[in-house]
């Protein structure tokens, strides 16, 4: 799946994160440094507890460090405002959550377009960009339909085509498969080995080891900390249209 440059699009330095104070604190994330090319597809993996999900909110802006600092794209997230911080969480990183998250008062097609808008890009390449995912996840003909009405792999599967829908540079999954049944987690793998474009970075927090095997690279973690690092053999990569194909 690696499409990876030498430059890291995500970097950790001493990241920390701590809750509480005195007997009572607790270090989810423990000075932890980690960098990320542009285009790789990493696995992070771990028991529950060990701070795999806290790590992925610091990487992505939803949280912010104790201690240390993430980089996205050579800016400090820890620096910047929260308006900037909003605006780079809606265009340059992505997320896909165990509960799909998805809008309950749209449809999977209207979700998946949605989250294509706020990159300043054309509501009828939007559309279009919407179409082509939904297509390739194959919700079973259910697009128009509310959430509600959408199994649980339905759901992960529109989510996915959300995520991907404003091109962003990093999208970070934690526990995409969680809520699905077995013969559902065997298609997630799949789903991002196809979705997955040249360029994108893929960061993955999983129990499952066959989501962990589609990665370039597999960290071990606990207790906060990074005990093991493995490289792995990545497969290919699928292409869909850019919003500047699209808008021709």
């Amino acid at each position: 799946m690696s499409n990876a440059t030498d430059t890291p699009v995500l970097r950790a330095r001493g990241s920390r994160k701590e809750y509480g104070k005195g007997d009572g604190m607790v270090r989810a994330v423990d000075d932890v440094d980690l960098d990320i090319a542009a285009g790789e597809t990493v696995a992070i993996m771990g028991p529950s507890g060990c701070g795999k999900s806290t790590l992925l909110y610091l990487l992505g802006g939803l949280d912010r460090p104790t201690s240390g600092e993430v980089e996205l794209d050579g800016r400090c997230v820890d620096d910047i405002g929260e308006k900037a911080l909003a605006r780079m969480r809606r265009t340059d990183v992505s997320y896909i959550f165990q509960s799909f998250h998805l809008m309950e008062e749209l449809t999977a097609a209207e979700n998946v377009e949605l989250s294509a808008l706020p990159a300043g890009h054309s509501p009828r390449a939007a559309r279009r960009r919407a179409e082509q995912l939904l297509e390739q996840v194959r919700p079973a003909g259910r697009t128009g339909f509310l959430p509600s009405a959408l199994s649980g792999d339905q759901r992960q599967r529109v989510a996915v085509a959300r995520a991907l829908s404003n091109e962003p540079s990093v999208v970070l999954a934690d526990e995409p498969t969680g809520n699905l049944d077995g013969a559902a987690t065997l298609d997630v793998p799949q789903l991002f080995e196809t979705l997955h474009e040249p360029g994108q970075t893929l960061v993955i927090v999983t129990h499952d080891s066959r989501i962990a095997a589609t990665a370039d690279r597999l960290i071990s973690m606990r207790d906060g900390a990074f005990v093991d690092e493995t490289s792995l053999t990545g497969g290919t990569t699928g292409r869909l249209g850019t919003f500047a194909e699209l808008e021709d």
